[in-house]
């Protein structure tokens, strides 16, 4: 089940529903997180309107807060679930956020690894009393199911707010709402090393889109074809400077970490 809506608390709730946050520090998870403010904070957002039919209707804001970020530091560079490029620098974004971060480490072994998310979640049940999990999940069913899967397992609400929404949107509204993100990864002809760092932009856009008319480049990188980490927000007390980057790879894999502060 692919929830693409928050559910309506009861009026008798006096407490928001706690949330923790899949984070990798990318755009996708950091975009949910920003979502997840938004309608904690009690503004409206559409974004919650899912056509999902597992979808639930008549959704409040205001209901929800975000109580920590959750990420997992995966040691398989081409793990199936998890984001790797520069995955040890979410400790400074969750700094600058201000949210209490838990990372769990895996080995990135396919399907053990979600033993590692379900560590991670239980650790924040247990500290943080979270309710319910928000992941960057766009198309991945791969993800999505599996993340619901543990999600009933342990009883947590499973919320997906990009599910199925435009590839093109999603970067749309990532430049509308000022996100400074920058490329961390690219693996896919014809993306290669001269992409690393570039910062997604109109320019970028219109480039992507070109390419997924000749290439069928997936616009958002949910196919794998590019990774991405996050520099500024609105979630941000203060934005992050790169101050040293080493990228490795070969051909059309390639990979930068960065050194921020």
């Amino acid at each position: 089940m692919i929830l693409g809506v928050w559910r309506e608390r009861s009026s008798c709730d006096l407490i928001k529903m706690k949330l923790g946050i899949l984070f990798s520090g990318g755009k996708d998870s950091m975009y949910a997180a920003y979502l997840a403010k938004k309608e904690g904070s009690g503004r409206k957002n559409k974004i919650f309107s899912s056509d999902s039919p597992d979808s639930k209707e008549g959704s409040k804001s205001g209901d929800y807060e975000i109580s920590c970020l959750i990420s997992i530091e995966s040691k398989n560079k081409e793990s199936y679930m998890f984001h790797t490029p520069s995955i040890s620098r979410v400790r400074e974004q969750a700094r600058v956020m201000g949210i209490p971060l838990i990372v769990v480490r895996s080995k990135g072994e396919k399907e053990k690894e979600l033993d590692d998310l379900g560590r991670a979640i239980k650790k924040a049940v247990r500290d943080y009393k979270i309710e319910g999990i928000v992941s960057g999940a766009v198309e991945s069913v791969y993800q999505s199911s599996r993340i619901q899967k543990i999600c009933n397992e342990l009883d947590v609400e499973c919320f997906n707010p990009l599910w199925q929404k435009g590839q093109k949107d999603i970067l749309d509204e990532l430049i509308r709402n000022k996100f400074e993100v920058i490329v961390s990864g690219v693996f896919a002809y014809p993306i290669d090393e001269k992409w690393l760092g570039r910062k997604i932009d109109r320019e970028f856009v219109r480039e992507i889109v070109k390419l997924n008319e000749k290439y069928e480049i997936n616009v958002a990188g949910e196919g794998g074809e590019f990774e991405s980490f996050v520099l500024n927000c609105p979630l941000f007390k203060k934005r992050l400077k790169v101050v040293d980057f080493r990228d490795f790879g070969e051909g059309n894999s390639w990979r930068r970490e960065v050194k921020v502060r």
